[in-house]
């Protein structure tokens, strides 16, 4: 089961946090979470002869608090219980640092916003909370000139790829769904055949239908009974480059949201976040739910 009750959203005043906020009102709202949102001044840049500035003054830090309770009024017209907080210092730091102390259950983030007379850039700050993030991250993106789409979340696609980091997204996306009394997709992506090949003795066709069908009978092994109500539920599998079929999927379905499984935390995961993960959330049109293997499994 899963249980949201602390939201975290980081604000930088742009469209792109506005949809963000969208987003988080609607799940703040389904699982009666409270919602903190922060805004960060990024550290103030060294002066001509290379010293640096004074620290904000306490009536700049007011006028951004002022700006950020107003930005936050459609949270108190939804009676969404709301915290928000000024911090100064790296952006990414304070983000990850608060998503701790919260403890958060999620972190809602726009990407590729631009704010504030710094104009520090929330799309390459989204990409390392993404690697750093104690909890959950839902990136929302999109154009800002483009319409601002309801948060509904009815359409979710789940990709699977059977390790501990995608069965956790499972369970996500299952809650949500729940939650939205939406449709969710399972997606399995076939990449590649085992080698060595004998190419003379080798039926590809047969391998296929094998590994597309052992996919299907593991998908009805992980995927609960109770999430097969008619309507409720697909299921996928099919062979291709899995970043490149998620998408394809995502648009063909015309998804809300993608909650996919992201590996671990330490450096030798890297790779694996900057493969199929990281073009997802990149490309996607709709908003990602990075979900990781539960802590005491994330090694």
């Amino acid at each position: 089961m899963i249980v949201i009750r602390r939201i975290l959203l980081p604000c930088d005043f742009s469209e792109f946090s506005r949809r963000a906020l969208d987003h988080a009102l609607t799940l703040a709202g389904w699982y009666k979470a409270e919602l903190t949102a922060i805004h960060v001044l990024p550290p103030p840049l060294p002066s001509a002869d290379f010293l640096p500035q004074p620290l904000y003054e306490p009536a700049l830090r007011e006028q951004v608090l002022t700006e950020l309770r107003r930005f936050l009024k459609p949270a108190e017209s939804a009676g969404i219980p709301v915290r928000s907080t000024i911090l100064e210092g790296d952006p990414v730091a304070q983000i990850v640092e608060q998503a701790r102390h919260l403890p958060a259950d999620l972190v809602i983030m726009g990407t590729h916003g631009r704010s504030g007379p710094r104009r520090w850039v929330l799309g390459s700050v989204t990409e390392k909370v993404l690697r750093t993030s104690p909890c959950p991250v839902l990136t929302v993106g999109g154009s800002a000139e483009g319409p601002v789409l309801p948060a509904a979340l009815k359409r979710v696609l789940c990709p699977i790829d059977f390790s501990e980091s995608s069965m956790n997204a499972l369970q996500h996306a299952l809650s949500i769904v729940r939650h939205g009394e939406g449709h969710l997709t399972a997606l399995h992506v076939i990449e590649g055949y085992p080698e060595p090949l004998d190419l003379f003795t080798f039926n590809a066709g047969e391998l296929v239908r094998q590994l597309e069908q052992a996919a299907r009978e593991q998908l009805r092994r992980v995927v609960p009974e109770e999430a097969r109500r008619p309507s409720k539920l697909e299921e996928i599998v099919t062979p291709g480059k899995p970043w490149l079929e998620i998408l394809r999927v995502a648009r063909e379905q015309a998804t809300e949201l993608i909650v996919i499984g992201v590996h671990g935390r330490n450096p030798a995961h890297v790779m694996l976040f900057g493969s199929t993960t990281h073009h997802v959330v990149r490309e996607s049109t709709c908003p990602v739910l990075t979900v990781r293997a539960r802590p005491e499994e994330d090694a």
